[in-house]
């Protein structure tokens, strides 16, 4: 088996069938149930790659009849597991489990409500046959609720990234990639043999893909083989929440590696990766904290940080530069430094009126791409 597909499942009935339809070929909406299963028969795979897959779907006791679903389309398929939770525990138990079950060469860690292109496993199984690395860094797009797409703010890099197998180190500009898991493929020894299992609550996959980044054999496909979809009512990462601070103490226990990797001398972490790190963190919080709105004045909008939190926010922000920032650490040039100074500052009220600006011509210029 080369690829088992992970699926955590929570909430998302009304995504789920076009889901799995993605990945294991069916042509979706059969019956009244719209459940996916083709009446009195198995569901036939798109094309031969698909043969070599499996998903592995995991119910965390979800309340809108995902399980019954799950448990429906996998009488028809045997290429589909189903683990049913018996109680809610999060998206990071729920991979925790998959990958328990798991037995593929490599595990693609793919979230219910989102898609895989036509054509992607071929794409995704090919790039793995040719490289054979630890860890396969995927293009994908944002999908909106009204069917347009976008193309992830990646790509360049990916592009731009080495032929064949590399390490961090040879490219360190890659940490600045999604953290999110579904935008890899691991290989499945070698993420068992990081004893990085997936923390519950939100921004779980940062310190797993952390690890597997500064461990890796790592390959970039810069082919899109992922539709990551945006907005979604519901979702972890379009609700308001004090949850979202967890994102530090997520990158705490990346500082905390790359600390003990750096005492034992080991030569993926250089400087050059050191710094990388250390801004990346930074413009993560940054990014949380801009994600949806600003959240100031009478008519700010509400984003993932609640307003009464943002400056508290802001402040631990600040922190985390002091506490973490590399000895030979430059700012960048542009609007990237003009950002990171503040925040080295710790001029909150500065930066809070220059976000929503900054914002503006960053949408101004991508219009005009």
């Amino acid at each position: 088996m080369l690829i088992s597909v992970v699926l955590p499942v929570y909430g998302v009935r009304a995504y789920l069938v076009g889901c799995l339809d993605s990945v294991l070929g069916a042509a979706g909406g059969y019956g009244p149930s719209g459940s996916g299963v083709p009446p009195g028969g198995a569901v036939p795979p798109l094309d031969g790659q698909r043969q070599d897959v499996e998903v592995i779907a995991v119910d965390d006791a979800s309340p809108d009849g995902c399980g019954e679903l799950l448990d429906e389309r996998a009488k028809a398929d045997p290429r589909l597991t189903v683990i049913h939770c018996d109680r809610n525990r999060g998206p990071g138990n729920a991979r925790n489990a998959g990958l328990a079950r798991a037995s593929g060469d490599y595990v693609w860690f793919v979230d219910g409500d989102d898609l895989l292109p036509a054509g992607a496993i071929g794409r995704v199984a090919g790039a793995l046959a040719r490289d054979q690395p630890d860890l396969l860094l995927i293009d994908y797009q944002e999908l909106f609720p009204d069917g347009r797409t976008r193309p992830s703010a990646g790509a360049g890099l990916l592009r731009a990234a080495p032929a064949g197998r590399f390490t961090l180190a040879e490219a360190p500009g890659v940490i600045n990639l999604t953290m999110t898991s579904w935008s890899k493929l691991f290989r499945r020894e070698f993420l068992i043999g990081l004893n990085e299992p997936f923390r519950p609550g939100i921004h779980e996959d940062i310190p797993v893909t952390c690890a597997a980044l500064l461990a890796g054999r790592l390959s970039a496909l810069g082919e899109v083989c992922y539709s990551y979809r945006r907005s979604r009512r519901g979702s972890f990462m379009a609700t308001t929440s004090t949850g979202h601070l967890a994102v530090f103490d997520a990158y705490a226990q990346v500082f905390d590696m790359l600390g003990k990797r750096a005492a034992a001398g080991d030569p993926v972490v250089t400087a050059a990766v050191r710094s990388a790190v250390f801004e990346r963190a930074i413009m993560h919080y940054a990014s949380v904290l801009a994600a949806g709105g600003s959240g100031i004045g009478p008519f700010g909008l509400p984003g993932l940080v609640p307003r009464g939190e943002r400056r508290r926010f802001f402040h631990r922000m600040h922190a985390e530069f002091a506490r973490h920032v590399p000895d030979d650490y430059r700012l960048p040039p542009g609007a990237r430094g003009a950002k990171l100074r503040l925040i080295q500052r710790d001029a909150y009220v500065t930066y809070e009126l220059a976000e929503p600006l900054n914002r503006l011509r960053v949408a101004l210029a991508s219009h005009y791409l």
